[in-house]
Formats: C-alpha cells, sequence, structure tokens
C-alpha cells in the first residue's frame, strides 16, 4: 500500500509554511514590497547586458558571478554585479538624484548600519547612486523592491526583516 496519501498533507503543508511570501512582517503592514516572479538566476558575462529579470530596478534574474563590497559608494554601479549581491541575501539601497539629494543619502545610510552581518562581521548591505530609477529611492532584496521618492525610515527597517526570506543564497558573508 502506498504511503503518498498520508505523505500529501504533509508536502502541502510543508510547501505552504516554507515557501515565499508576500506579506510584510508583523508590524509593517502600511508598506508594500514588490515581491516579482521567482526568476533563473545563471551567471553570465559580467559586461552581458542580459542582466535581471527586466523590472526597473532589477531585484532577481542572470547576474554576474562577482560581488560588490557592502559599503557607501559615491559612483554607479553596474546593476549585473550588485544583483550577485541579491543573491547572497545582501540590501541594495540606490538613489537617482542628480541635483543631489543628501537628506535620502543619509536615511540609506541609517538603513545600511542596521541590515544584517555576515560571520566575518561586516553588514550585508550596500548604498550606491544610480541612473534611470522610476522614482529617487529604491531598496531592494532579492525579488523585493520598496520605490519611493522619500525613503521612510520604518519601511528601510521592515524591508530589511526580510533580508534573506527569498534570497536562493541567503547569509553569505560581504567583503568590506
Amino acid at each position: 500500500m502506498s504511503r503518498l496519501p498520508f505523505a500529501l498533507p504533509f508536502l502541502v503543508f510543508t510547501l505552504v509554511a516554507c515557501g515565499d511570501t508576500d506579506s510584510p512582517p508583523e508590524g509593517c503592514e502600511d508598506f508594500e514590497f514588490t515581491l516579482a516572479p521567482a526568476v533563473t538566476a545563471p551567471h553570465v558575462s559580467c559586461s552581458s547586458i542580459a542582466c535581471g529579470n527586466g523590472t526597473n530596478p532589477p531585484t532577481a534574474g542572470p547576474h554576474c558571478g562577482t560581488t560588490l563590497s557592502c559599503r557607501v559608494f559615491d559612483s554607479e554601479q553596474p546593476p549585473c554585479i550588485w544583483l550577485h549581491n541579491l543573491e547572497h541575501g545582501h540590501a541594495v539601497f540606490l538613489y537617482d538624484c542628480p541635483e543631489g539629494c543628501p537628506e535620502e543619502v543619509a536615511k540609506l545610510v541609517e538603513a545600511q548600519k542596521t541590515a544584517r552581518t555576515g560571520s566575518n562581521g561586516v553588514l550585508r548591505a550596500l548604498v550606491a547612486p544610480t541612473q534611470g530609477l522610476p522614482k529617487r529611492v529604491a531598496a531592494l532584496l532579492w525579488r523585493r523592491m520598496y520605490l519611493t521618492d522619500s525613503a521612510d525610515p520604518a519601511a528601510l527597517r521592515c524591508l530589511l526583516q526580510l533580508q534573506d526570506v527569498d534570497a536562493p543564497e541567503p547569509g553569505l558573508t560581504c567583503s568590506p
């Protein structure tokens, strides 16, 4: 006699309980963190233009095999590279302010300081300027995005509660 009928309810429960979720963390219901569909995420050439999942900014998909150090950058960084950071469960905070927005950058730097750390003690988040965002600020995790013109520190803290939830290789360290 097959044991499958007895195992099926347990299997369904396990898949539902352990799968990703679009539900916000408790106390974070006021914020929307867009969850992109799961996609394949092969490594491609770092010079490839075929990176990402087609969202702006990308939150998953094909990416370079190299990561960026987790720090504050003063120049734009290639999405193909920071996508690999996202795959490792790192947070990426981007801003698009050609006229400057020091108050927004300060909020992102403060949020970076509250990111989870790797086993080497380095915070697993980076901050960088970029061009072409649909809003001035983007806070990203693997498959998750928070877009706004003015970052809410509470929203950034809530997003970081999801830091390793969807990442294919969560918890990996980041170089300083």
